[in-house]
């Protein structure tokens, strides 16, 4: 028996269970109360589902089941403290879970990494709106706030220079789910190259599988970094810098278990590399996916064997990737409004490497400024022989693809910014 943390029945958490009936194993399904999409897929009267309050209520009740279980896996990534928890009373395998938090909590990774040695910007973290100003001017200008549990970039702003500290909405204040947030980490803003970087670890041994760069249409700061986003290899010359960096980062944050996803920006061509995000699950959007259709690489399958305590065919055998991987983010950065149509998406899917064409709004809806992951009008996933032919491909689609939206109405009584006094 595997227990399966927080399971949803779309995503990972159905790609999970196929894995796990593969290996020739049943599932027993817990829910935390952590991940609010699992929670409503959840079906309680399932006998094989449970629901918990506590990682110290889940041992309880595991073992109150007589199951052998022999693996705790985690299927989303807001309750994966918790499954370490969980795996570690079990006296299973899984990652260190006194460093859990620090995987979690953006402060709690901050101080984790200055502790270790993990280059990170100068950051500070404030309760209330009020304080972001005096944190700012403490760091000095540019900052980035973030919420500190946030996730995909919701609730994130670049704050330019003091005159930005006046612009209303700067600093939200409720996360996704409409809960109030109490508490903001406010950082120095670096600027430079940034990476998506993937891992597969068993035993506290690390096999990289990808670094993703996020390409940006000019050199603008920017809070949300989807634009272009394409595969590098070790001819790239942040390559290895970064693979070094995010190595010692798994090390420093107990990542012995299972996937590595990490987040760096490279601000120079020194060995300058900075930790901006760091999670021990799967990496968001398209790429697992793409890795099972273009390597020999089973993600789900493999992870289960590192959470079973196995040595997984990822760490030793070759990845056989048979083309260059990349993504497109058509995004709304003109003005919020009305959804009229969105021009050329049968285009886009016909287009040679294009699959996965996402469109997130219909004709009617309203389509706000694209500024995190959760409000993207168009994505698809792109592959091709060679990174130039991705990157053609990629601009392609650009051309093919075009956003019809009304803006709304301008309120008459609105005050610009830094107007009045």
């Amino acid at each position: 028996m595997i227990l399966l943390i927080d399971p949803c029945d779309t995503g990972n958490g159905r790609a999970y269970r196929t894995a796990i009936s593969d290996l020739g194993f049943d599932a027993l399904s817990l829910f935390t109360g952590l991940s609010a999409r699992a929670m409503r897929q959840a079906d309680l009267d399932d006998a094989m589902s449970l629901r918990v309050g506590d990682a110290e209520d889940a041992v309880r009740r595991v073992r109150a089941t007589g199951f052998d279980v022999r693996a705790v896996v985690p299927a989303s990534g807001t309750s994966l403290h918790v499954a370490d928890e969980i795996a570690a009373r079990l006296g299973l395998p899984g990652n260190d879970p006194d460093l859990g938090w620090a995987r979690r909590n953006k402060v709690a990774m901050r101080h984790r990494a200055v502790r270790t040695q993990v280059r990170v910007p100068e950051f500070r973290l404030v309760h209330s709106p009020g304080e972001v100003a005096a944190a700012a001017r403490g760091i000095g200008f540019p900052v980035i706030v973030k919420q500190t549990m946030g996730t995909g970039s919701y609730g994130v702003s670049v704050i330019s220079d003091a005159a930005d500290l006046d612009e209303t909405g700067k600093v939200w204040t409720v996360d996704p789910s409409g809960q109030p947030v109490t508490e903001w980490l406010v950082e120095r803003y670096v600027r430079g190259r940034e990476y998506a970087v993937n891992f597969c670890s068993s035993d506290g041994e690390h096999r990289l599988i990808d670094i993703w760069e996020y390409r940006r249409p000019d050199d603008r700061d920017y809070d949300f970094p989807l634009w272009d986003i394409v595969q590098i290899d070790d001819s790239h010359p942040d390559h290895g810098r970064v693979e070094r960096f995010c190595r010692q980062a798994l090390d420093a944050f107990g990542i012995r278990q299972g996937p590595g996803h990490i987040e760096v920006k490279c601000s120079g061509d020194g060995d300058d590399v900075y930790l901006i995000e760091l999670a021990a699950r799967f990496s968001g959007g398209p790429a697992v996916t793409m890795w099972s259709r273009h390597s020999d690489l089973r993600p789900f399958h493999d992870a289960v064997e590192c959470f079973l305590g196995r040595r997984p065919g990822v760490i030793d055998g070759d990845h056989n990737f048979t083309a260059v991987l990349g993504s497109v983010v058509i995004r709304n950065d003109d003005a919020p409004g009305t959804l009229v149509a969105v021009h050329g998406l049968d285009e886009l899917g016909a287009l040679p490497g294009v699959a996965d064409v996402l469109a997130g709004f219909r004709p009617g809806d309203h389509v706000p400024i694209t500024d995190h992951s959760l409000c993207i009008p168009v994505s698809a996933s792109v592959h091709g022989p060679d990174r130039a032919a991705v990157l053609r491909t990629i601009a392609l689609a650009r051309e093919t693809v075009r956003l019809e939206i009304t803006p709304d109405p301008v309120d008459p009584t609105a005050v610009p910014p830094g107007a009045g006094g």
